[in-house]
């Protein structure tokens, strides 16, 4: 009978368009039994047989090939390192999102993880040729090999020096025996991290013969006698507690009375952290209701999805916790997604206050080390519940029962990096895929989900009042056009002003919203109107006061701060605009006697600082805090009575569809941070648009006035959820060139949709047109719209896919760098 050839299907570890396809190669005989699905391979590639890194996405079984195939060197991994459900998951991102192999499968696996797993073998039995029985071929071959090489040898140089390919199997023979020992080492920036342990190895009742005999050894015998009541502990740990040095503890080793070995030590977010009980509520009647009809779809594993509109306060974090916990009574595993890390450690607290230990985060605040072994903790089937933000949504867990997406309408849910996935979408998938339900919960939700909710694709459930007895807060919209005819050209009114000084004195918190950064948005010149500019991006600089310096929020550039005008040599120079920063300042001139604190992109980007802040707040450390969008959502302090949104407009004149409806979303969430403990709150809104829908909708907390103004226009314009969009951004260093190639696809499109007879390709390819910032980091950027209009969405990708995959080099020269956005949140670019 004829031997059937194995054959694994790779993708190899390489970003470039070309090597974006399945290739095969040939499984040596000695790997067949041993190879799997989801391993990682080291394969010869392309014309110089350079050694890369591969992912097997399958193996196949032929009788015969008609060419000629190249062999894998060996495997990186005993076990596969991405499940048969990541697999699936990761052809689904590809097709979903039009991205590469790789961009996939670097989304299921942690940042920084091996990209090369180096085994070294080391030689253990010196007097191995007289123990080894001669029959064994292959490992005498391989133990006389070793010998040769000075008795350590990586696995590489065995399998480049050895005529057998079924290495793996005689080392695990030779390991059983003793004869060699593997060590691991992991070639990236995440290491797996170890940690000395001392250990007895004598009996406990010789000890005090020992001790006898160490009579000018202080540090020993405190040693023996510690080890005597602990058996073991960490080196460090030991010696640190009794005063100890190194040379008493080696002493002990060469003696033999206790060995040093290394063990694995994982890293822990939680340490020093200390977690409170946190007590199972009865639930009112509706969350009840939300949690009885929701229960039965958890026992029957029937993917289904549910949104919780439920106005701010009204007790949906409850409901997550009774849900989750009926998970955990299934055996099952629960993950949940919440939308800012700023709210995370509020959510793991009461999640841990729940449940105790058993529970993974993840999120890219955690170093890569954390993320890396919290990562293998689920793998391992150490933990049940993961709570974390986006990239959370791809927890390996095998019994998924339930995905909770807290407040669903946030825009961080979505992926600016390729691929351009949506978690709520991850999360659809996985749902049917393993047989999960999904539970999206939040006050605003995007309208598309309340639209789907409508028609019945999600089953929807309302929360219409708050779970405590407290109510919500008595809104009241400030016109800052009338400010300005009485005189007042301040960032304040009047009305903000004495109810920031009423709560200060009444001892009560405040909470202050901006959404911009910064201390000044752009600054001038007074004498010749020249504006600072960053030289690599058509933007203004933003100044920030505390580091002296303008910045570009694009590139990153930094400018010192200019005492004369760059134009004219003047000295009038104006910081015009507001940011956090400013608003920081001018409150602390306002009321020198209260304790100010910022929350923003700059005041957190070290590590820990965002739980540092909101732990200074909620212990009443702080009396004011003004912040961006980071505390406009699922924060619960019940000492803040007032809530100022300094400036409704600042999201509301954005070039974008979605401009009413996140302005909405924005000033109905801050607000909702008011009045959450026993006294009533206010909140004071300052705009100079009183009488738009989205601003009186949320000065109402009026979801549904809202809903049904903003859903009519959509219609007429044709946007979401009336229809998908696909969004191209053309990216290059000639701006005639990247206008030209955006044309060229543009009308390719139109062509291709004319001649199958669609002919209204105009409404269906809008532009290319400048991004609404044309210049980034020296790079122009023209971008394309497309809406299926009449024309299947199924058949828009496809035109894409031709055009911009499968023959980019004919149609867009290297020089242009593109990128597609599946179902983009927003369509003005950056």
């Amino acid at each position: 009978m004829k031997k059937e050839i194995h054959i694994a299907q790779v993708i190899v570890n390489n970003n470039s368009l070309q090597t974006d396809k399945i290739f095969d190669y040939k499984i040596p005989e000695g790997l067949q039994n041993t190879l799997q699905r989801g391993m990682r391979v080291i394969v010869p590639f392309g014309m110089g047989n350079k050694k890369l890194e591969a992912y097997i996405m399958n193996i196949k079984r032929e009788e015969k090939i008609e060419y000629k195939l190249k062999e894998l060197l060996y495997p990186i991994d005993d076990e596969p390192i991405i499940n048969e459900k990541q697999i699936r998951l990761i052809v689904w991102l590809k097709n979903k999102y039009m991205c590469k192999y790789i961009e996939a499968i670097q989304c299921v696996l942690p940042t920084g993880i091996v990209n090369k797993e180096k085994k070294t073998i080391c030689l253990l039995e010196e007097d191995w040729a007289t123990k080894c029985y001669k029959n064994s071929k292959n490992q005498v071959e391989l133990l006389k090999l070793l010998e040769d090489l000075g008795g350590k040898a990586t696995l590489e140089k065995l399998y480049s020096r050895l005529s057998t390919n079924n290495i793996n199997n005689t080392l695990k023979l030779l390991e059983e025996k003793e004869f060699i020992k593997i060590d691991y080492e992991i070639s990236s920036r995440v290491k797996i991290q170890t940690q000395q342990y001392v250990q007895l190895t004598i009996e406990k009742k010789e000890i005090e013969t020992i001790i006898n005999t160490l009579k000018n050894a202080k540090r020993q015998r405190e040693i023996l006698l510690f080890l005597k009541e602990h058996r073991e502990c960490p080196v460090k740990e030991l010696l640190d507690l009794l005063k100890a040095n190194r040379a008493s503890l080696n002493a002990l080793v060469s003696k033999g009375y206790v060995t040093i070995s290394e063990r694995e030590y994982k890293r822990d977010p939680f340490k020093n952290l200390e977690f409170k009980n946190f007590p199972k509520l009865n639930p009112n009647i509706e969350q009840k209701e939300i949690i009885d009809e929701i229960k039965p779809y958890i026992h029957k594993e029937e993917p289904k999805t549910f949104l919780l509109h439920g106005v701010t306060g009204s007790g949906k974090t409850e409901i997550y916790l009774q849900l989750i916990e009926e998970v955990l009574n299934k055996g099952k595993q629960g993950i949940v997604l919440v939308p800012e890390i700023a709210l995370t450690p509020q959510t793991i607290e009461r999640f841990y206050g729940r449940f105790g230990e058993g529970i993974a985060v993840l999120h890219s605040n955690l170093s890569e080390g954390e993320r890396f072994d919290e990562w293998r903790r689920i793998v391992e089937g150490k933990v049940n519940i993961v709570v974390g933000a986006r990239s959370a949504i791809f927890a390996p867990f095998n019994k998924l029962g339930m995905i909770i997406i807290d407040e669903e309408h946030e825009s961080t849910y979505k992926s600016d990096h390729h691929p351009k996935y949506h978690a709520a979408e991850v999360a659809a998938f996985r749902s049917r895929e393993e047989g999960a339900i999904v539970v999206l919960g939040s006050a605003t939700p995007s309208l598309e989900t309340y639209y789907r909710g409508e028609k019945g694709e999600v089953l929807l459930h309302t929360l219409a009042k708050r779970a405590t007895a407290s109510t919500l807060p008595e809104v009241e919209v400030i016109d800052m056009r009338q400010e300005l005819d009485h005189g007042n050209t301040e960032i304040l009114s009047e009305k903000l002003f004495s109810l920031i000084k009423e709560n200060l004195d009444r001892k009560k918190q405040i909470i202050l919203f901006l959404n911009r950064r910064g201390y000044a948005t752009f600054v001038s010149c007074k004498q010749c109107g020249y504006v600072v500019k960053c030289t690599h991006c058509d933007i203004t600089m933003t100044y920030h006061k505390n580091m002296k310096n303008l910045q570009c929020h694009y590139c990153g550039e930094k400018r010192e701060e200019p005492k004369l005008c760059p134009s004219c040599g003047g000295t009038h120079i104006r910081y015009n605009g507001m940011g956090t920063q400013k608003i920081e300042k001018i409150i602390e001139g306002y009321f020198p006697n209260a304790v100010i604190g910022r929350m923003d992109m700059d005041s957190t980007s070290v590590k820990g600082s965002h739980q540092r802040i909101l732990e200074s707040f909620k212990n009443g450390e702080i009396d004011i805090l003004v912040g961006t969008q980071m505390i406009s959502k699922g924060l619960d302090f019940p000492n803040v009575t007032l809530v100022g949104v300094i400036s409704a407009d600042a999201s509301l004149n954005l070039p974008d569809f979605r401009a009413s409806e996140k302005t909405f979303q924005l000033v109905t969430q801050v607000a909702g941070r008011a009045g959450r403990g026993s006294e009533k709150g206010k909140v004071v809104i300052q705009t100079y648009n009183p009488q738009h829908y989205s601003i009186l909708a949320a000065s109402q907390h009026d979801y549904d006035s809202f809903y049904k103004e903003e859903l009519p226009i959509r219609k007429e314009y044709f946007y979401p959820p009336f229809v998908q969009l696909i969004n191209i951004n053309f990216i290059g260093k000639k701006e005639e060139e990247v206008y030209t190639v955006s044309k060229k696809i543009a009308n390719n499109i139109k062509y291709i949709l004319k001649s199958k007879g669609y002919n209204k390709y105009d409404e269906i390819v809008f532009g290319p047109n400048p991004t609404i910032i044309a210049k980034v980091n020296e790079k122009y950027r023209y971008q394309l719209l497309l809406k299926d209009i009449d024309v299947p969405y199924r058949f828009l990708k496809s035109i894409l896919k031709y055009l911009l995959m499968e023959n980019r080099q004919k149609f867009v020269p290297a020089s242009i760098s593109l990128s597609i956005d599946i179902d983009p949140l927003y369509t003005m670019g950056i």
